[in-house]
């Protein structure tokens, strides 16, 4: 059974919320998939104004209402993390003090968050999350930095790094947070835990503080891969794709080149893992940085022009890389370039400079975004065709060390979203695997599937898990 927050002693929550589930209709019905377990939100996503949205979710915002009172009658709990997720009368922070400071509390509660609800889990709080969603480090200048139980003196990774450490530290056992960039795939894969991107699109965002649109989802994480597909299985459409088998496993060497002297043992930790389970006919060994250039033409142009003689990255993916930043500072820009001029919000170190990059910059190479995005999802889907699976890793390395200088930062950050930009710019699900500890830090693999391939994804990752637990320790252990 996971902690209460109240006993949380590593500054992941903002604060106890506690929501109840509504009572089942019928004793004859089946019990709820998520009964009896707890969760956490993300302080972006609880509750929003729109009449809309409101509208959508006002029958239940009724009740949800009786059952907060009630809650806090009954001291029963469950969490939010982040304040991305709109609550209905609790205000979303967005991870600022002036931003909550400046908005009033939504009036109905985010559908992902009624659906878990629904769904029979307990919130029991909202968690520390980035500034405005806008980091992968986690450290937040205003609430301090949540400690990351795998390793403390580290970064948990943002910006849900609230909503990773709650789940991390047994505090709950699952939580929600939203990935536009990263923000669910790295705090998991920082905190040795599961993390979940799904499919673009596919779940609702309604309530949830835009930070980019186009690649905005609402993402989870747990400690196993069976809670993380029951949250799954409620989150998600039931026209998500479930069936059949595995038709192959790319593993792009030049990917997992980033990860430096451990890249060739993690992925012989996955390549014996499908062996194990589905045959050494399913890898298939591919040059993906080469694949992407021949495929995805629209990218010469930020290949040639930017990236040509960066030698600390695959020039293909840095340049992937830099057109989805592109994209996701020009929506940042349109979403709150009003409230940032006339608040002047107090921002630290590093959401700062990002925030003026993207309020300065000139987007002249706007347009050549939009045709890379759709080029890479049919390279892609071309490329895996039904139900194959593309393996990456998670990120780049170990997690950065507490208090980095920022410029420090900045090739590991180039790298990383180097990696977390194929999910990104093609819009496919993604899921975060721990593989244990390696010199007293987390390691990790993700999976990719197309589109609207959610659930086959997360039932592939509950078959292959034992096999990469068992892979992984023999792996670690002949390294010592």
């Amino acid at each position: 059974m996971a902690l209460k927050p109240n006993l949380d002693p590593f500054g992941a929550f903002l604060n106890n919320l506690r929501l109840l589930p509504p009572p089942s209709s019928s004793p004859d019905q089946p019990p709820p998939l998520l009964r009896g377990l707890t969760f956490a939100v993300k302080d972006m996503c609880l509750s929003s104004s729109s009449s809309s949205s409101s509208l959508l979710a006002a029958s239940f915002t009724f009740r949800l209402t009786i059952f907060f009172l009630i809650s806090f009658i009954s001291r029963f709990s469950y969490a939010v993390s982040g304040s991305r997720f709109d609550i209905t009368g609790c205000t979303t922070g967005f991870g600022n003090p002036d931003w909550a400071r400046t908005h009033t509390a939504p009036t109905f509660t985010a559908p992902s968050v009624l659906a878990v609800l629904e769904a029979g889990a307990t919130c029991v709080g909202k968690t520390v999350m980035d500034e405005m969603a806008y980091s992968i480090n986690g450290e937040n200048y205003h609430y301090g930095t949540p400690t990351n139980p795998c390793a403390p003196d580290r970064v948990p990774g943002g910006s849900s790094s609230g909503s990773a450490v709650a789940v991390a530290a047994n505090l709950v056992d699952f939580s929600l947070g939203t990935d536009t960039g990263g923000s669910v795939r790295v705090p998991a894969s920082y905190c040795g835990i599961f993390g979940f991107r799904p499919s673009h699109g596919i779940i609702s965002t309604v309530g949830v503080t835009p930070m980019a649109q186009i690649f905005d989802t609402v993402g989870w994480f747990a400690r196993d891969p069976i809670t993380l597909t029951r949250v799954g299985q409620v989150l998600l459409p039931s026209s998500s794709n479930t069936t059949g088998l595995p038709t192959q496993f790319v593993v792009p060497g030049d990917c997992f080149e980033y990860l430096g002297s451990p890249s060739d043992k993690v992925s012989q930790i996955l390549k014996n893992s499908v062996k194990k389970i589905f045959g050494s006919s399913l890898l298939n060994d591919v040059n993906l940085g080469d694949y992407i250039y021949h495929n995805v033409p629209s990218l010469l142009k930020f290949i040639s022009g930017l990236y040509a003689n960066q030698e600390s990255t695959v020039p293909v993916l840095a340049a992937l890389s830099h057109a989805m930043r592109l994209l996701q500072r020009f929506e940042f820009k349109t979403n709150h370039e009003a409230w940032l001029n006339s608040t002047k919000p107090t921002l630290g170190p590093g959401i700062l400079e990002r925030v003026s990059e993207a309020l300065n910059a000139t987007y002249e190479d706007l347009e050549i975004c939009h045709p890379i995005r759709s080029e890479l999802q049919v390279s892609l889907s071309n490329l895996l065709q039904d139900n194959g699976v593309l393996a990456l890793p998670t990120i780049p390395g170990a997690p950065p060390k507490l208090n980095m200088e920022v410029d420090k930062l900045g090739n590991f950050r180039s790298k990383a979203f180097s990696l977390l930009s194929i999910a990104g710019m093609s819009g496919y699900c993604q899921i975060s695997i721990p593989l244990g500890m390696h010199d007293g830090l987390p390691v990790s693999v993700s999976l990719l599937a197309k589109h609207n391939s959610d659930l086959f994804l997360l039932n592939l990752a509950q078959t292959l898990y034992g096999a990469l637990k068992e892979q992984a320790s023999i792996a670690w252990e002949d390294a010592n």
